[in-house]
């Protein structure tokens, strides 16, 4: 039988294998309180990071594998925290899913991905698929080049792209909507760390057990 579930093979492991933290598990108000946990009011994001989040971490699974997973948009469902129900649109490349971080909030992603780099670029944006100007850029490295060990190392950056600050398509959105995706942009370097923490005990998962780093749901 095929399975067409996200995280469907993991089975009961899915809602309890640690380091995993996805909105169905730890609504917002859940979550809110871990990641500021994590954040340091004497050190402002501003002034660490300024204008840039990065985030990196090893993943004990093969490269080329991690790389044809996280290459297809519909991964998102899986190691995000709020990114579920990606189907495609008319325009050939472009996914329609809902981020349930913001109320009745939709999101547009176009995933660029280079199998000889394997660097996987997210082009997103909330509301509207024109102007895709939310960039997340990943690269999966293999490990035995940079740490002399088998795995992955991710990188994961993004830049703080000035439409971050105000809605530049507020005819777009949801009315009466409390939240714009900005507004959590002093959060993104501790909710990235949480998703790459995701990203790293699924694919480990899969890996230890045998199953394929891409699923079978996403192979249809």
């Amino acid at each position: 039988m095929t399975v067409t579930t996200p995280l469907a093979d993991l089975g009961d492991d899915a809602t309890t294998l640690p380091g995993i933290t996805r909105i169905e598990s730890h609504p917002r108000q859940v979550a809110t309180p871990v990641l500021v946990d994590r954040l340091r009011s004497v050190y402002p994001h501003q002034q660490i990071y300024g204008d840039y989040c990065p985030v990196q971490g090893y993943v004990d699974a093969p490269p080329r594998e991690l790389y044809s997973w996280l290459s297809d948009t519909r991964s998102l469902e899986e190691w995000t925290y709020s990114l579920r129900g990606f189907v495609l649109t008319d325009e050939p490349g472009l996914w329609l899913g809902h981020d349930r971080l913001g109320d009745h909030t939709e999101i547009y992603t176009r995933t660029i991905a280079n199998p000889h780099a394997m660097t996987v670029d997210y082009h997103c944006a909330w509301d509207q698929g024109k102007h895709l100007w939310m960039i997340y850029l990943m690269r999966v490295v293999d490990a035995q080049v940079v740490l002399d060990k088998p795995g992955s190392v991710v990188l994961w950056h993004n830049c703080h792209h000035p439409f971050y600050d105000e809605n530049p398509y507020p005819e777009t959105a949801p009315p009466e909507r409390p939240v714009w995706v900005g507004d959590f942009w002093d959060m993104f370097s501790a909710g990235h760390q949480l998703e790459l923490e995701n990203l790293t005990a699924i694919a480990e998962y899969r890996h230890h057990n045998g199953l394929p780093i891409t699923p079978d749901w996403m192979r249809s």
